[in-house]
């Protein structure tokens, strides 16, 4: 098989990874809190020919002498888009939108029998039955206990209504008493880019040491700011119009790099005829 042959073969997988991304993106462009995902390209290793034997050619020469063949590309990283949603209004208690950029909601979900800390924006919050039904515990969607400023939030049964201020504090009503049954661990991730997908629409952090950064990369928010809006909740950030254009683009560059393949062994064939 020929280098360009190689070539494309190689670039069309990779562009194949970059068309389901873009395909995930538009799947989940009504999914709350959802962050669009990005392909970033990368060139793999070229060859250097060095065909240049006259010194006078490289007079005036920007590029270094010879010819650079490489290897195709590959799909060096996915990169969440971490820039706030717009916020719609849907008038159920439970529903909290973070106003903040780069702030999320703590869970914890359990993998492998292994508990972990994971972080979401979606705010669509659940009530649980726990302790035989004697309490109930703040989850999102998936079952997950939301984690509060002192872990899990459970709230004894028995209120007749619960709402989220401004600042996170979950207050519930008692007959004629108000009283505060936890506060939201909002928190601030330093570096979001760090965030390792999930699925489930959550985050990560990655083992912090073996990237060569410190601790302190999530910092919690201070008690009594305006941190989140109740009643509400934020939509993707997926640009349908800008998924469609890299969805074109993306199939023309695939279909350019086939056609390459066609082209090559069209090629071969037809210097296997002149060799018969």
């Amino acid at each position: 098989m020929s280098r360009t042959m190689i070539q494309a073969a190689v670039t069309m997988n990779q562009l194949q990874q970059k068309l389901d991304l873009i395909g995930n993106n538009m799947a989940n462009s009504q999914t709350t809190g959802y962050k669009t995902r990005q392909a970033e390209f990368s060139s793999l290793l070229f060859q250097q020919i060095n065909n240049m034997t006259d010194p006078a050619g490289a007079e005036g020469r920007l590029t270094p002498d010879g010819i650079r063949i490489g290897s195709g590309a590959k799909l060096g990283s996915i990169n969440a888009d971490f820039t706030t949603g717009t916020i719609k209004e849907t008038g159920r208690v439970l529903d909290v939108a973070l106003l903040g950029d780069n702030h999320f909601y703590q869970v914890q979900a359990t993998e492998n029998g292994i508990p972990e800390t994971r972080y979401t924006r979606d705010g669509a919050f659940y009530l649980s039955p726990v302790n035989n039904n004697e309490a109930v515990m703040l989850t999102d969607g998936d079952g997950n206990p939301v984690l509060g400023e002192n872990g899990r939030i459970v709230i004894p049964e028995g209120f007749d209504a619960i709402s989220i201020d401004e600042t996170g504090q979950i207050n519930v009503q008692r007959g004629n008493q108000m009283e505060n049954a936890g506060t939201l661990g909002v928190v601030e991730v330093v570096r979001p880019r760090l965030l390792e997908a999930t699925g489930d629409n959550s985050f990560r952090l990655p083992d912090l040491a073996g990237l060569g950064f410190a601790m302190g990369e999530v910092v919690q928010d201070p008690a009594g700011q305006t941190l989140v809006k109740s009643g509400a909740l934020e939509n993707s950030n997926v640009d349908i119009s800008k998924q469609m254009t890299d969805l074109i683009s993306t199939q023309r560059a695939y279909q350019f790099n086939s056609r390459t393949i066609s082209m090559g062994d069209q090629m071969f064939g037809l210097i296997n005829q002149l060799r018969s």
